[in-house]
């Protein structure tokens, strides 16, 4: 599996229709989808779901006013719920020089979201289109719950896949599903996510690969706050963890954001959750303190690309933000 960084061929996105989550603020989101596609597409094509036609014409409408190349985005019209594209797509893989799907199940985060239960099919249906080579996989898993360096380490965390997906199942059974179906061989294994995650524990909001031998970690400063000893033990594992040949990482503390909802509901927020495009990071924001801090160390992280902060103070109200709604597909 090629490392987010690697050359991609299209980013896919599902257009946001979900008014359950987002209700008054599905306006704002719709803004923020066009700003991720003006970046995003410069540098490569953008596969929109939609639901059908009218909803095409109008976002094509939207992206023309923006000044959005049309020729750089895809449409694909199917049935779905949510936005969150990285945890309902398949997990994307070159294999002989090709680009395999491995398509897992998807059940809602341990149902808790039985409505969601459909996204599962989405790839499904538009692989009748797209002819691709899948790989079925009889587990249940989301994209968002590992992470790879693209050399052969994996990251995830026992409070997502041993409490919450596919009970019973081990840590080496595990790592034999990834070593044979990503081309890893090396395993770290952070103890929890986020506190307040419906995701239950999802990788990709506490700690990312940069480069093959650097990583960023969420952590928090209040040792008051709930997230303050779930992500200090986590930096303590990362700094002691080995990659593929025995060495150990460059560890580099990223700073927390802080929000709550409305209702005084601790939000989980965090600068963990950018996404890496060819020729753009865009980086999670918050209206926080400790923004400008946290978008100055990623783009330290990535010299040769402009780091672009996208404020996502409405989007977190679906339970995520950028990394969550995309799902990068590697160059043949």
């Amino acid at each position: 599996m090629p490392a987010e960084w690697e050359k991609h061929k299209a980013t896919w996105l599902s257009w946001p229709n979900d008014d359950d989550f987002f209700k008054e603020k599905i306006g704002n989101i719709e803004k923020i989808y066009v700003e991720i596609i003006l970046h995003l597409h410069q540098g490569e094509y953008v596969n929109i779901v939609v639901l059908n036609q009218d909803v095409e014409n109008r976002v094509k409408k939207m992206l023309e006013e923006k000044g959005v190349d049309l020729s750089q985005v895809v449409f694909f019209q199917t049935d779905y719920v949510d936005v969150w594209m990285r945890d309902y797509s398949p997990t994307f893989v070159k294999k002989e020089g090709e680009v395999v799907w491995i398509k897992w199940i998807y059940d809602g985060y341990n149902k808790k979201f039985l409505e969601l239960l459909k996204d599962g099919e989405v790839f499904n249906d538009l692989n009748k289109v797209l002819n691709s080579k899948v790989t079925h996989m009889d587990y249940v898993m989301e994209s968002g719950a590992f992470e790879v360096n693209g050399v052969g380490t994996l990251m995830t965390t026992m409070q997502c896949l041993l409490e919450n997906r596919n009970k019973g199942k081990t840590r080496a059974e595990y790592e034999r599903l990834f070593s044979e179906n990503l081309g890893v061989n090396n395993f770290i294994w952070l103890n929890k996510g986020l506190f307040n995650d419906h995701t239950d524990g999802h990788i990709d909001e506490v700690a990312r690969f940069v480069s093959p031998n650097k990583i960023l970690c969420a952590y928090e400063e209040n040792e008051q706050d709930e997230n303050f000893e779930i992500l200090k033990e986590n930096f303590e594992i990362l700094e002691n963890s080995l990659d593929q040949n025995g060495n150990k990482f460059e560890v580099v503390k990223l700073p927390m954001p802080h929000m709550f909802y409305d209702d005084g509901e601790k939000a989980p927020v965090s600068y963990a959750n950018f996404y890496i495009g060819n020729n753009v990071v865009l980086a999670t924001v918050f209206g926080d303190p400790n923004d400008d801090k946290a978008v100055e160390i990623i783009q330290e992280c990535f010299p040769d690309r402009k780091v672009v902060p996208i404020n996502c103070r409405e989007l977190i109200y679906g339970g995520g933000a950028i990394h969550c709604i995309t799902a990068q597909e590697p160059l043949e």
